[in-house]
């Protein structure tokens, strides 16, 4: 169930007004969520960084948790102080806090098929045994990337012309109005609230990031850097591709992070030889066909798009067969370190040899 300031959007599960567009379409053009865009749109962008200089805006904080596409984590307060992530092109940010307890729960979005599953996995620890507690909500990214026809009165019927964020917008919506948790949405900077077009009419989203403040519940604007995209990079961005062939996480987000233990706990995913193969093919276009291939918004992606995706193929023709990224179908952990950086934890039996991305 979905609420704004307090008071039911639809309660009505008979009506039309259960359907994801319609429900969408309401939330838009309510005034409370317009008003808590347009808000939004005036904070400054926080860049996120672990360097200690504390100049333009630079922010640094003890204890982040960061989270790439495909991934969730859920945080207690007492552990974490900031939970975030960018890159949120056409894909959706989801925070989801138990105002009772401030567990904090973040899900970077990429696809209508991950949402039911993935809204299961997030509520896991933040629910916990209090399922009438109300759930603070947050949707950030998802620019409106859908052709002028669609905004038009095209139809959803017509297919690739309603873009990619429009309906991963409407599938998350629509599963937060059929749930029998009590969401309490204060933020819906998507589509059109997230959307800024240049001279020429192209458009490109406001902002593709946030982090979360998990004792306040406060959302930021921000953007984070190659320090604290961490730990295992490489190899968590290379999971999200992986995990289309890896029957073990159709539907689901990817485990990454542990509640209890403040711990990475980085879940195996397979690939095959086919990926190294791919890898060798892509690594030789150009970085506008990389854009224009690996890319649901290549007019909108950050400067380093190319180089993260050439750095995964770099990763992959160097260790093609996964067993040696997960031996042993084990998971990759890194634990807080005394300087609150990451540090990967090898088990006993382990091989000192494994591949290490940062």
């Amino acid at each position: 169930m979905i609420f704004v300031d307090g008071a039911p959007v639809c309660t009505d599960s008979s009506s039309s007004c259960s359907q994801g567009h319609d429900i969408l379409t309401d939330l838009m053009k309510h005034p409370v969520l317009v008003s808590a865009s347009s808000s939004f749109n005036d904070v400054a962008e926080r860049k996120f960084s672990v360097s200690k200089d504390s100049s333009s805006g630079i922010s640094r904080h003890n204890r982040w948790v960061y989270i790439f596409q495909r991934e969730y984590a859920t945080v207690d307060p007492a552990l974490v102080d900031v939970v975030g992530m960018d890159e949120a092109t056409t894909c959706v940010g989801l925070v989801i806090r138990n105002q009772n307890s401030g567990m904090t729960s973040v899900a970077h979005l990429d696809s209508p098929d991950v949402v039911d599953i993935g809204l299961a996995q997030m509520l896991a620890f933040v629910v916990n045994q209090s399922s009438d507690a109300m759930l603070d909500v947050h949707l950030i990214g998802g620019f409106d990337d859908a052709s002028p026809e669609h905004v038009n009165g095209i139809t959803e019927s017509h297919g690739k012309l309603e873009g990619y964020s429009f309906p991963l917008c409407k599938k998350i919506v629509d599963s937060l109005a059929k749930s029998n948790m009590k969401f309490q949405i204060h933020t819906l900077h998507v589509l059109g609230h997230n959307t800024r077009r240049d001279s020429e009419g192209i458009a490109y989203p406001i902002f593709t990031g946030f982090l979360a403040e998990t004792a306040t519940g406060s959302i930021i604007p921000a953007n984070f850097d190659a320090t604290t995209r961490c730990p295992d990079e490489v190899v968590r961005r290379i999971r999200v591709s992986a995990s289309f062939e890896d029957p073990s996480w159709k539907g689901r987000l990817l485990e990454t992070y542990d509640t209890q233990t403040d711990q990475f706990v980085i879940a195996p995913c397979t690939w095959s030889m086919r990926k190294m193969h791919i890898a060798l093919m892509l690594q030789n276009l150009s970085d506008q066909e990389i854009l224009l291939t690996c890319s649901t918004s290549p007019s909108a992606e950050a400067p380093d798009f190319v180089d993260n995706q050439r750095r995964q193929w770099d990763y992959l023709i160097q260790h093609p067969d996964w067993s040696e990224t997960f031996p042993f179908k084990k998971p990759r952990i890194f634990q807080r370190a005394e300087d609150k950086s990451w540090v990967r934890h090898q088990a006993k039996s382990s091989s000192s040899s494994y591949p290490y991305a940062d």
